[in-house]
């Protein structure tokens, strides 16, 4: 079983809107107003070529996908690097892989590629498990809102990279791209 670990690109959108789509089904159920949520093809491309949007490839087929923003809103919360569109393929949910592709993007490219010591995402406190899932992997709340458009509130949530732990036999990733 091969992994691979790249950015993503617009010949990859069609596979993209399919991981993303199934993925955010929960938030649609839940009437949330993410952008991914709803996505369209022409939309998966805009993130693919606004932003550094990373995939996770097992055996040639994206399983996992998240996106480091270069978007300016996210600036007026907090300068540090953000994250967004988190999704794993729910054929592939409960085997690590969306764990293994958010390690590799905080090691590699937050912390190993920018320099940055600490990240940023946001999430939904009406979200089932979101929130206490971030929380155990070392997120903390920094900022509470509640945007008006109907999502209540919303946690801005940050990590700390720089003193993280190295873990004994740690996996080597490739990089394509």
């Amino acid at each position: 079983m091969s992994e691979v670990y790249r950015l993503a690109e617009l010949k990859d959108a069609e596979q993209l809107l399919e991981v993303t789509y199934r993925a955010y089904q929960l938030i649609r159920e839940l009437g949330l107003h993410w952008p991914a949520a709803n996505a369209d093809l022409a939309l998966i491309e805009d993130n693919i070529t606004a932003n550094e949007c990373y995939v996770l490839e097992v055996d040639g087929a994206i399983v996992a996908t998240i996106t480091l923003s270069n978007e300016e809103e996210i600036r007026k919360f907090s300068p540090l690097p953000f994250v967004k569109w988190f999704a794993t393929h729910p054929d592939y949910s409960n085997k690590g892989y969306g764990g293994k592709l958010l390690d590799w993007v905080e090691e590699r490219i937050i912390l190993g590629k920018l320099g940055s010591p600490e990240v940023t995402l946001a999430t939904a406190k009406k979200h089932p498990w979101l929130v206490e899932m971030y929380e155990r992997r070392g997120y903390e709340r920094f900022v509470e809102l509640d945007p008006q458009n109907g999502d209540g509130i919303m946690y801005l949530l940050k990590k700390t990279l720089a003193n993280k732990p190295n873990k004994p036999n740690k996996p080597q990733y490739t990089q394509r791209g």
